[in-house]
């Protein structure tokens, strides 16, 4: 809103410097026999007038427009206010200019003074008063509900409510962020439930009563802004009974999991209803069929993903009824995709662990386990198509001497093929020739060894051949040509470590059936080289040791290139 600020009709507009005026005057018709000749005269003084004073609402915007007494000369009008007020003057040669007034609480006064000053040194000014009125709109009392109502705008009976008014607003407040002073709420129908709670805060949580019928609860929210004025909402909750209270339901959370694995359904149920117990349980599946749910009568169960050829969407829904007769049921999305081709080896095992103990039992508490993900896990369920067999999730065929394919039942094999990796290995024997498992070697590598060659013919060591040194060996395996083959080496740490079978318990890790003779319990460790120098153990920036892994405990280790362990050769590989 826009207030101007005119002249009062009918009065002279100079009227404030009229009396001193006309006294310079009279005095000057005097003469007296001054001389005249040597004074300066003063400044002329404008006459000005600052226009009537005024009243204003706040926030208002109000024109003030000063005049002046006829002059041929150039004027500059500048405008203040005490307090300081918001003035907006677009042009300085003329008397015009808007004053914008505050958010008021209560009413104010401002005083604006107007100064004119001309080209020649003549000066002016005058002021008028400015009141401001404080105007106030009442708040909006806003209540929200949480958690909402159901379809049907009813309740659970015994569930915890918050009324929440801090939403409530304030058009004119001061501040936006804080609009409302006070709050206060009111029960106005129903069985109490505020006792001992208090009623002057922005939210007022409540609990929901339990009855045989429905109850209706009523509830007022009278908010208070800075200024003084209030707004009152009001809001009605419908409570069910207790017979009609349906129980909460979580079907646990969306899963994506390979063909095999185990879906993991964690449900949980509860009620506000101490008569709605026991429940009645029941998981059911849609989108794929074959889908199986291990005891579907429980709330944590599992089911194992069918083989699919492509990733599909199963659905898994449960449903629990109370003693009341009331079904309440939950929702969870599982995509199931096909195992996909392995170019590592998984880690054997299968078993699942709890806070206390390891078990062979889906653990749907402690999910997420190396037992309950990977190709162990799928080929335990018969679904993880092999080339040749193998413990859990190891895929071995056996090789002969001249590099022929054997049954995985055969009683002689020279060599075994990993089918996951590509690579074949050489197998140890207890004949007493070039392979016999309890020949030693100490490592000697005249290329990439970290800057020692190592030991050629360590004391400790015990083979067939001249000089007991991994290179030694290398050389007389491709002499010989193991199962038709030339190119073997040493394998490297990770090469070595995907043989290592983790499901062994006191045991050998590794799959005895296509790995015999490894090295009996009562030796360990079962120390055998990787072709890795290692980064421990460094003199003058030369490698003193190479890592072994251990095939008793699964450990790896820097040793001295100088100790005697044992060997197992390696050839081939995928890229």
């Amino acid at each position: 809103m826009t207030w101007f600020v005119k002249q009062n009709p009918g009065t002279y507009p100079y009227r404030r410097l009229i009396g001193a005026a006309a006294l310079g005057m009279m005095l000057g018709a005097c003469g007296g026999g001054s001389d005249s000749s040597d004074s300066t005269p003063a400044p002329a003084q404008l006459l000005v007038n600052a226009g009537a004073d005024v009243q204003a609402p706040e926030q208002s915007t109000v024109t003030v427009s000063a005049q002046t007494q006829d002059s041929e000369e150039t004027l500059s009008y500048q405008w203040s206010a005490s307090p300081s007020l918001e003035i907006t003057q677009e042009d300085e040669t003329s008397g015009e200019a808007t004053v914008t007034l505050p958010v008021l609480e209560e009413q104010a006064t401002y005083t604006l003074t107007v100064r004119v000053s001309g080209e020649g040194g003549a000066t002016g000014s005058d002021t008028l008063v400015i009141t401001g009125l404080p105007e106030n709109s009442e708040p909006l009392a806003v209540i929200d509900v949480t958690p909402a109502a159901d379809d049907n705008d009813r309740y659970a009976a015994g569930i915890s409510l918050t009324l929440d008014g801090a939403n409530s607003t304030d058009a004119d407040a001061k501040d936006p962020q804080d609009p409302i002073s006070e709050w206060l709420w009111t029960q106005t129908e129903g069985v109490d439930v505020t006792g001992g709670l208090a009623l002057n805060k922005p939210q007022l949580t409540i609990t929901t009563p339990i009855a045989s019928s429905e109850q209706t609860l009523g509830f007022s929210l009278t908010v208070t802004d800075h200024e003084g004025a209030t707004h009152t909402e009001t809001v009605q909750i419908v409570v069910k009974a207790d017979s009609d209270t349906a129980p909460t339901v979580s079907a646990g959370y969306n899963q994506a999991i390979f063909s095999g694995e185990p879906i993991v359904l964690e449900g949980s149920a509860d009620s506000s209803v101490p008569d709605a117990f026991p429940f009645t349980v029941n998981w059911e599946s849609s989108g794929l069929a074959g889908m199986t749910v291990k005891e579907p009568d429980t709330l944590s169960t599992f089911a194992l993903a069918p083989d699919v050829d492509s990733e599909t969407s199963v659905t898994f829904v449960l449903n629990v009824t109370d003693a009341n007769g009331n079904l309440a049921s939950d929702t969870i999305n599982v995509k199931v995709r096909p195992m996909p081709v392995a170019r590592l080896n998984d880690t054997g095992v299968t078993a699942q662990a709890t806070t206390d103990v390891v078990v062979q039992t889906q653990q749907n508490a402690f999910a997420g386990q190396d037992g309950q993900r990977g190709a162990d896990v799928v080929a335990s369920e018969g679904l993880l198509e092999k080339a040749g067999a193998g413990d859990a999730g190891f895929d071995f065929t056996k090789v002969n001497d001249n590099g022929d394919e054997q049954d995985d039942n055969a009683s002689d094999w020279s060599c075994v093929r990993d089918n996951t990796t590509g690579l074949v290995w050489e197998v140890k024997t207890t004949r007493g020739g070039l392979h016999d498992t309890q020949h030693t070697y100490g490592w000697y590598q005249e290329e990439n060894n970290g800057g020692v060659n190592g030991s050629l013919n360590p004391a400790a060591a015990s083979c067939s051949i001249t000089n007991c040194n991994t290179n030694a060996l290398i050389a007389e395996v491709n002499r010989e040509g193991l199962c038709g083959f030339y190119d073997w080496r040493l394998p490297t740490h990770q090469e070595l470590m995907s043989l290592l079978h983790f499901g062994k318990d006191n045991a050998q890790m590794v799959d005895e059936m296509y790995f015999p003779n490894t090295g009996s319990m009562t030796e360990a460790p079962l120390w055998y080289w990787t072709s890795r120098p290692g980064a421990d153990g460094v003199t003058n920036d030369a490698a003193q040791n190479s890592v072994a892994i251990d095939f008793a405990t699964g450990v790896d280790n820097f040793l001295k290139k100088d100790r005697a362990i044992r060997v197992r050769l390696v050839r081939a590989g995928r890229n």
